[in-house]
């Protein structure tokens, strides 16, 4: 987990390298969201990547060895399959959060003093790590507990694939005390993430002296239209083909004008599987999405009544919850769907607490509650237009993670079952032939990588409230919210005065 961590921590420093540097230069006038490669990046399967790095690293380059687990040596290939795909994620929060601290009046005051940029960098990444402590708390507990398709991989007697196997086995000492481990390492981990962010925050958070970090911005560079024509070429070509077709004198053939994506290790048309598991897919990641996004926002709003739910649901695996849901309801087909909304709606709960836990003391919202607004009305105007944007377009960052889990889980045989054209199912089936036969595995990884692009395109869509004008982005503008009391004479004479007043200082 530690090495993971590190690896997370660096990938995320890549992934908002070009950011730091435009801030600290003070070119952040135009910038874009980050690219789609770390979108790609996020979409990998932690499966498919240990799998790729199992066989291409340590089977034919030599570098490293490949299974077990004796020394420090054995830690990298995990650590990287571990920490690549959540550095993505948290690089991709960072990034949406720093435009707004180089726009701070004390960021400004820095440059216009002549305090070098790198320094003027690092306090931005300090104003912003708050809101993403809890979130690598819980990227922290998940590295231990749900990377039990890594240690499968890798064969790693570690805790999450232990807890599973006792599960299976229905060792019920060995199953509590691994659930108990998980539980009291996510207490441990969320309650020091949740220190840390206070002294982070200092007592800017308890006098109300913090500005928001949520400006309007310009939307995300937009996917090429290609992207699409080849999206829906693969699903229009595919839909027409039979995916469950056999033809055993056609095992894993390669790409051909027969078969444009090859065949499988029974002889069926990827192209067919891929395009008709593209609805099974897609349909059910949004649904779930969905689901989980309208349970984070709304028990993140409460974070006192959630805060102890988040903490114990996050140490439970993915795998562990399919299990008991599977004992509770009984295997079918929405067992995955279940078990990963049991637990997927966790991140954006704490993404939601932590920020309206800084809103709450933004100085705005204090000028605004002075002039009598109540708390509906402070709910609706202030706190959900400020928390919404970011916290969706985590939920649609999370969109191929929520495929992966399912993916995952069908990867373990706990998610879809043959002969289902599930992606995630794909790419279970064909990961033992990747060597031979790569094509039977670049298909479906392609386009869940794919769904990782488009899903960052619709996250750069989502902006606060701003709109194009002259060049420049501006804010939308609001009403007042409520009409001053006593409409006197002399309340009229001091009106005209402060607005004579603020027309001079504009």
């Amino acid at each position: 987990m530690a090495v993971a961590l590190l690896v997370a921590a660096l990938t995320a420093a890549l992934v908002c390298a070009r950011t730091l540097r435009l801030g600290a230069r003070r070119r952040l006038g135009g910038r874009r969201a980050a690219g789609t490669g770390s979108a790609v990046l996020a979409a990998l399967p932690e499966f498919l990547l240990a799998s790729v790095l199992a066989t291409v690293v340590a089977v034919q380059w030599g570098w490293l060895p490949a299974l077990g687990w004796y020394g420090p040596q054995w830690t990298v290939l995990p650590a990287l399959a571990l920490g690549l795909p959540a550095g993505a994620v948290l690089g991709r929060l960072l990034d949406d959060l720093l435009p707004g601290a180089f726009a701070e009046p004390w960021a400004l005051s820095a440059t216009a003093r002549g305090i070098p940029g790198r320094r003027v960098a690092r306090q931005a990444v300090r104003r912003c790590l708050p809101a993403l402590l809890p979130n690598l708390g819980l990227f922290a507990v998940g590295l231990t507990g749900g990377a039990v398709a890594v240690e499968q991989v890798f064969d790693i007697p570690g805790l999450g694939r232990t807890t599973l196997q006792a599960a299976l086995a229905q060792d019920l000492p060995v199953l509590q005390a691994g659930t108990l481990a998980l539980v009291l390492l996510a207490a441990v981990v969320t309650a020091g993430c949740r220190l840390a962010a206070r002294l982070l925050t200092g007592p800017a958070l308890r006098d109300g002296a913090l500005t928001t970090l949520h400006r309007p911005a310009p939307p995300a560079r937009r996917v090429q239209p290609l992207v699409y024509a080849v999206l829906a070429a693969v699903v229009a070509l595919g839909l027409p083909r039979d995916p469950l077709a056999l033809d055993t004198g056609a095992r894993l053939q390669p790409p051909s004008p027969t078969h444009p994506f090859g065949t499988d290790a029974l002889g069926r048309d990827l192209l067919a599987r891929v395009g008709h598991g593209a609805f099974d897919t897609l349909l059910l990641a949004l649904g779930i999405s969905a689901a989980t996004l309208f349970l984070g926002v709304l028990l993140g709003l409460v974070p006192r009544l959630s805060g102890a739910l988040v903490d114990t649901v996050n140490a439970v695996p993915p795998v562990l919850a399919a299990l008991l849901v599977t004992a509770a309801v009984g295997s079918g087909a929405t067992t995955p769907a279940l078990a990963v909304t049991a637990v997927g709606w966790t991140a954006l709960a704490a993404h939601t607490s932590a920020l309206l836990r800084q809103e709450r003391a933004t100085q705005h919202l204090a000028a605004t509650r002075s002039l009598g607004a109540g708390r509906w009305y402070l709910l609706r105007r202030a706190l959900l237009p400020a928390v919404l944007p970011p916290v969706t377009r985590h939920a649609l960052l999370r969109l191929p993670g929520i495929a992966l889990a399912l993916a995952s889980l069908g990867f373990l045989g706990l998610g879809a079952q043959p002969p289902s054209p599930e992606w995630g199912l794909l790419l279970a089936e064909n990961q033992p032939y990747a060597e031979r036969a790569p094509w039977a595995v670049l298909a479906p990884a392609a386009a869940l990588a794919l769904l990782g692009a488009l899903s960052v395109t619709a996250a750069g869509g989502l902006r606060r409230g701003g709109r194009r004008r002259g060049g420049r982005w501006r804010g939308r503008r609001t009403r007042t919210p409520f009409k001053p009391e006593g409409r006197t004479s002399a309340g009229n004479a001091e009106r005209a005065e402060g607005k004579s007043q603020l027309t001079e200082v504009r």
